[in-house]
């Protein structure tokens, strides 16, 4: 059976995207090779990152594609690729991993969604935001480093002390 993913040239995708080893905290070990690996691919292939969050060993973020464009799959095998040629060796190699020659430091797919509309855009900004405060890295948003909540509270979009009232359950998107 083959995987359908949603293809809307000029779209905006929320995404979803793990390490294969979720104990692991590459993502912010290495945080500067992941934006370097970023910037390689949006200067190859353009796109606009509209909110970003990187955890240990997940990434949420929010792309707009180029009008003429629907090809975040290209986009994702080039930052995962990039990546993991900047980082030394080291992970757990499957060995199905083995036999292609891949390394195992990302899980192979990653889950996307097409955005539909303003409203959905805006809970899955929030989401990107809230999601160190679920997971329990920091008791609210704008101590977290490696959020794009910092671009929106220096943009004027979001206030500085944003939270999440008390009785919130840590849910916005899907």
């Amino acid at each position: 059976m083959r995987y359908r993913r949603a293809d809307v040239t000029g779209g905006n995708y929320f995404f979803t995207v793990n390490l294969a080893e979720r104990k692991k905290t590459l993502l912010v070990d290495y945080a500067d090779e992941l934006r370097d690996a970023v910037k390689w691919v949006k200067q190859r292939h353009p796109f606009e990152i509209d909110a970003m969050v990187v955890l240990p060993d997940h990434l949420h973020a929010i792309w707009t594609l180029p009008h003429n464009d629907a090809d975040f799959s290209t986009r994702w095998g080039l930052i995962k690729a990039v990546f993991s040629r900047s980082i030394k060796p080291g992970e757990r190699i499957s060995l199905s991993r083995h036999v292609k020659g891949e390394r195992g430091v990302w899980q192979r797919r990653f889950w996307e969604h097409l955005i539909r509309n303003d409203e959905d855009f805006e809970r899955h900004v929030n989401d990107i935001h809230y999601n160190p405060v679920k997971h329990g890295y920091v008791k609210t948003p704008g101590e977290w480093q490696w959020s794009s909540i910092h671009r929106f509270t220096k943009e004027g979009v979001l206030k500085k002390d944003w939270v999440i009232a008390d009785d919130f359950d840590g849910h916005f998107g899907e």
